[in-house]
């Protein structure tokens, strides 16, 4: 037998191994059977894909495999779901069209496939350029079957679990968009699992020392929080066997992304994360008991045995979360004297936060209430969509408030019931309540106390609002809003004003023109528009309306005394100033000759030569060598260099995909770069003196130096030129041993 034979005879033993696999999960579940429709989708798709191979080398049809076994055993849904992520890419890669699939399989399943290819361009594709309307696609279908955003969560978690055969500009990529959109869905449809997953697999390729760091870490003190769980898992066993529960009890492992996150929001190592485990306890109900109650049941005899932490009881058993989740949670002081979480869950309750509210709340056989928090959700989704001219970017950044929210739940002095997020202020109840009250709020009145515009509201709270005909949303009230609807809202009036104000600031302009017999021609106000520092008229026409710029009495000496200055050429050229069809020229032939310079497959090497550097960093996050960093080919050809880390970054990599490029620091032995520390402590005789001293033994150059003291404590940030991340971290390791010092850090200033 030749080799191809064998190959061959190996892919198919692999391909119906997968299949055979894919059938025992679904014949597991209490779905009902229709295996022949599974089988019919399956050998349409493995004829269509037949000889494609995927990157890693192995056939294509394994990746809808791979997918259908994700939506049927990891979020538990039937034949037409797992029929449609079969023949997901079907009509996208193969002859067949979306007819065809109507035809052969009824059309529901010829919808599904038809969302799913219709949203595989734009931010799910190479092309970025049509994201926001993709985006619109994407939810618009989601209003209509959810099912297509739960296959595409699954394509993408099985993409990201193979993503180690990707080169590393697309593993930025492709990781930065899972973090940026991906993982919040998952998370706000109650993909708990998946949303954790995604999570920790972008994590790992965007920071691979991190995460091994972490990993090896949580591995080191597995043994311990062993035996610290079971010392606490002893007595409770006890009691919960003589209530004659049927139950289990296990111990959830914070993800390493969760633990890296609050390392860096809170500026603390490994070391100081306490909660690293919660423990979970699952139970079948007992007959004729209800579960809500049970759950209270479980609560008290645990806290009889140990003490209770009364701030942080978490009851969603009463009330669910938006997304479907029911638990109670508690935190009690354990044997060791560490607090430790506990989730209480009925085995229901437990199969929604695993599998997912999303699954369930349509598609079982029996009557399900469709008026949902989901639904309402996605209306809200809906309301957003239907905005006036979003920018891409600012789109999705609004769609995230949505994704993220954790819910509140306050009353109008009528007792009607509003769901807001954490954190919404009395602005964002005006806003849920119709946008005219919104834009005419003044202030409101809580549990019949007056508070202003910022107030932050809590669950519970009873708020009447206080509105004036003469007032108008201002740019500041974007500052405290936190839904999304009030976000586009107050953004739709803002750019209508300043559009308007932009007008009559023109007109001041064009008017000073022909006080100097001027021609007001495009170049002609384009040099005066740089000349005060505005690449864009319409910017310098509004700060010229508000008084933020001051035209000179002659502008023709200022044009002709800029016209004549070579940096003023350079600056107009840099901005785009001049002939339009030669500025297109000119762009055309500088992007042919900057194509060659970027091997997408080998790393782009960030160099310094003299003066001189074939990078530019990025003022947003300020990397310097040693960081985890990235490239980003901006619109003049030039590499932009963002820390991996960097949420400007995670936008670029979810939007830009194709002009992100892995880099690599050469050596900078003689090259300076600006850092910020932040210090704080306690306020004594001589810390600054210390501070500065400490500082002196490294070879760099400070450049700022402010401190503050309030109260015996003291705060301060040192600006520097150092060489490296190692500079950085030498200084830090040596600044916290000082006795005052408390804690210090690198922050981006």
């Amino acid at each position: 037998m030749s080799n191809i034979q064998e190959t061959k005879l190996t892919d198919d033993q692999l391909i119906q191994a997968e299949f055979d696999a894919l059938l025992e999960e679904y014949l597991q579940s209490n779905h009902r059977r229709k295996v022949e429709r599974i089988t019919k989708a399956f050998n349409l798709a493995n004829q269509a894909h037949a000889g494609a191979k995927r990157r890693s080398g192995e056939p294509y049809i394994i990746h809808p495999l791979a997918v259908a076994r994700i939506v049927c055993g990891e979020m538990g849904l039937g034949s037409t779901s797992i029929s449609a992520a079969l023949l997901h890419d079907v009509v996208e890669d193969t002859e067949y069209t979306v007819e065809d699939i109507k035809n052969m399989f009824g059309p529901k399943i010829a919808q599904i496939v038809d969302g799913l290819t219709k949203i595989s361009g734009g931010i799910f594709g190479e092309q970025a350029s049509a994201q926001a309307e993709n985006f619109r696609k994407l939810l618009l279908t989601m209003s209509d079957d959810i099912r297509v955003i739960l296959i595409k969560i699954a394509d993408r978690l099985h993409n990201m679990r193979t993503l180690g055969s990707m080169p590393p500009a697309k593993q930025y990529k492709i990781a930065g968009e899972t973090l940026y959109l991906y993982a919040p869905l998952a998370h706000r449809l109650g993909l708990f699992t998946m949303k954790t997953e995604l999570e920790d697999l972008s994590f790992k390729y965007e920071h691979p020392e991190e995460y091994k760091s972490i990993s090896d870490k949580l591995k080191a003190t597995e043994e311990q929080r062993n035996r610290l769980f079971n010392l606490f898992r002893e007595p409770v066993d006890e009691k919960l066997k003589a209530m004659g529960l049927n139950y289990e009890m296990k111990a959830r492992v914070k993800s390493v992304y969760s633990i890296w996150n609050k390392m860096e929001a809170k500026n603390v190592s490994f070391e100081d994360i306490y909660d690293i485990y919660a423990v979970r306890i699952i139970f079948d109900p007992l007959p004729g008991v209800d579960e809500k109650n049970q759950c209270w049941d479980i609560y008290s005899l645990i806290t009889d045995i140990y003490r209770i932490r009364p701030d942080r009881i978490r009851d969603w058993v009463s009330r669910p979360k938006a997304n479907g989740y029911q638990a109670l949670h508690l935190t009690v002081m354990g044997p060791d004297g560490e607090w430790v979480e506990i989730q209480i869950r009925s085995r229901r309750m437990d199969e929604i936060a695993e599998k997912g509210f999303a699954a369930h709340w349509k598609y079982k056989e029996s009557a399900v209430e469709e008026d949902t928090e989901l639904d309402k959700w996605l209306q809200t989704i809906t309301e957003i969509l239907e905005s006036p001219d979003p920018n891409a970017l600012d789109f999705l950044d609004t769609i995230k408030l949505n994704l993220f929210s954790s819910e509140i739940f306050v009353f109008t002095p009528k007792g009607d019931m509003k769901t807001l997020p954490q954190g919404a202020t009395s602005l964002d109840f005006a806003y849920a309540l119709h946008t005219d009250i919104g834009n005419r709020c003044i202030g409101a009145k809580v549990n019949h106390r007056l508070v202003p515009l910022s107030h932050q509201l809590k669950s519970g709270d009873q708020v009447e609002i206080l509105t004036s005909r003469s007032q108008e949303p201002q740019p500041e009230w974007l500052n405290f809003v936190t839904t999304a609807r009030a976000r586009s809202r107050i953004d739709a009036v803002l750019k209508k004003a300043k559009k308007e104000a932009s007008k009559a600031g023109e007109e001041k302009v064009i008017a000073a023109f022909r006080k100097a017999e001027l021609e007001a021609n495009t170049s002609n106000l384009d040099k005066v528009s740089m000349y005060f520092g505005f690449p864009k008229r319409e910017e310098f026409y509004y700060a010229v309306e508000k008084a933020d710029v001051v035209l000179p009495e002659n502008i023709k000496k200022l044009i002709k005394e800029k016209s004549d200055n070579v940096l003023f050429k350079y600056v107009k050229q840099a901005f785009g100033g001049g002939n339009k069809s030669q500025k297109k020229e000119d762009a055309k032939k500088e992007e042919e000759k900057e194509k060659p310079k970027f091997d997408k497959s080998k790393p782009y090497i960030l160099k310094e030569e003299g003066f001189i550097r074939n990078y530019v960093l990025a003022e947003c996050c300020k990397p310097i060598p040693g960081d985890d960093a990235l490239g980003f080919i901006n619109d003049d050809g030039n590499v932009v260099v963002h820390k991996r880390s960097c949420p400007i970054a995670m936008r670029l990599k979810s939007s830009f995909g194709e002009r992100i490029l892995n880099t690599q620091w050469s050596s900078h032995e003689t090259a300076m770069f600006d850092a910020t520390l932040s210090v704080k402590g306690i306020d004594s005789v001589g810390v600054l003196t210390s501070i500065t001293k400490t500082i002196a033994e490294y070879n760099v150059n400070i450049q700022r130096l402010l401190i503050e003291a309030n109260d015996g404590m003291f705060e301060g940030k040192i600006k520097m030129k150092v060489h490296d991340v190692e500079d950085i971290q030498h200084m830090c390791v040596a600044l916290s041993k000082l006795k005052s010092i408390k804690s210090v850090g690198r922050i981006a200033d």
